[in-house]
């Protein structure tokens, strides 16, 4: 469930040793989403740390806020380094992600003096490991995993989180695939198709517009079940998985389907997609797929071909020009196959660093 109050410890001298090695008057602390020169610093910090590990910056103030607002911190924590102008050279956030599994957003100024980003990085390790021992012993156990992670190439990450005891486990392809105005055609209706056996469809609504529960529960239980076999997964509830989801600036209704197996006795819920918008503002947007899972008991009948087939087509439909994606670069189904087949090319490549900390 989703705490009135996150589980994380609010007060950074309460979770922090002593600050010192900081130059004279720097100061740590919590940012104030309501101050519009707070976001608008950390976001300055966000695309910087993207256009150095990547090329280009895509991160906006929404997605700053998804981390820092008081929606966002039921489920995290932040804190800033800042100088003795209080502007903000250094950000971490965390996130209690599942059971067991908390997200750490690292993000040091890139032009700071050595000495002085290595400080501002110990601090936010520091601090995200008092994070981990109390979200861990607020859900009872007795290690919690911090998962962070890097731009492939970026040696000054890499070089803190090793240092720091983090362990370089996984990467990942961040692919797009272009899209033409006439795939609009790919499936007969992205709102609804069928093939040998299998409907793709939109989840349902009910009458006031909201999307139906039930069809909502089935995409969770898919999608559990669909990753229970991949890499890191962990258990997160029904209630967990959709205020997350609703937080991305991205989320949409009608970007989540379902595919289900018609040729039985009744429909068998078996694939689901759920799709993002990626907005542009130097041209068009384009359409993200931010979950993609098929049961094992349906791979090999088309589902996940068809799923993508109808995200394509659906962003055709809207005047989009690409649809991106992640791979787990060792996923055990052969998904990067299936998504080169199809016109998917990597753009960057990411990694995933974790670190286990012992509760008590």
């Amino acid at each position: 469930m989703i705490p009135d109050e996150n589980r994380f410890e609010s007060d950074p001298d309460a979770a922090l040793g002593a600050v010192s090695g900081l130059p004279r008057g720097w100061t740590v602390g919590t940012p104030d989403p309501a101050d519009r020169f707070d976001v608008a610093r950390l976001t300055h910090l966000l695309r910087a740390h993207e256009r150095h590990g990547r090329g280009w910056a895509g991160a906006g103030v929404d997605d700053v806020l998804v981390e820092v607002s008081e929606r966002g911190l039921r489920m995290r924590e932040n804190l800033v380094v800042r100088d003795e102008d209080g502007d903000i050279h250094a950000w971490g956030s965390v996130h209690d992600r599942s059971v067991g599994r908390m997200l750490f957003v690292h993000v040091v100024q890139r032009d700071l003096p050595d000495d002085v980003a290595d400080r501002c990085s110990d601090l936010l390790v520091e601090w995200a490991e008092a994070q981990a021992r109390a979200v861990g012993a607020a859900r009872g156990l007795e290690t919690q995993q911090i998962d962070t992670g890097a731009f492939q190439g970026d040696e000054r990450q890499a070089r803190w989180l090793s240092s720091a005891g983090f362990e370089r486990v996984r990467t990942w392809w961040q692919m797009s695939r272009p899209v033409t105005p006439d795939e609009a055609g790919l499936v007969e209706s992205p709102d609804r198709w069928e093939s040998d056996g299998v409907v793709v469809r939109l989840v349902g609504r009910t009458g006031q517009g909201l999307p139906d529960e039930d069809d909502l529960r089935g995409v969770h239980e898919v999608l559990e079940g669909a990753f229970v076999d991949h890499f890191n997964s962990s258990e997160e509830t029904f209630e967990e998985f959709l205020f997350r989801l609703r937080e991305d600036p991205g989320h949409r209704w009608d970007h989540w389907w379902l595919a289900e197996l018609v040729d039985g006795d009744a429909p068998q819920p078996v694939g689901a997609l759920i799709g993002t918008v990626s907005e542009s503002a130097n041209g068009p947007d384009g359409s993200y797929v931010s979950y993609l899972g098929v049961l094992e008991a349906a791979r090999g009948r088309g589902v996940a071909k068809g799923l993508l087939r109808t995200i394509i087509a659906d962003a055709a439909a809207r005047g989009r020009d690409r649809v991106g994606l992640e791979v787990d670069a060792d996923s055990p189904t052969g998904a990067a196959g299936l998504y080169t087949s199809m016109g998917w090319a990597t753009k960057y490549v990411t990694e995933s660093w974790h670190r286990d900390v012992p509760i008590g």
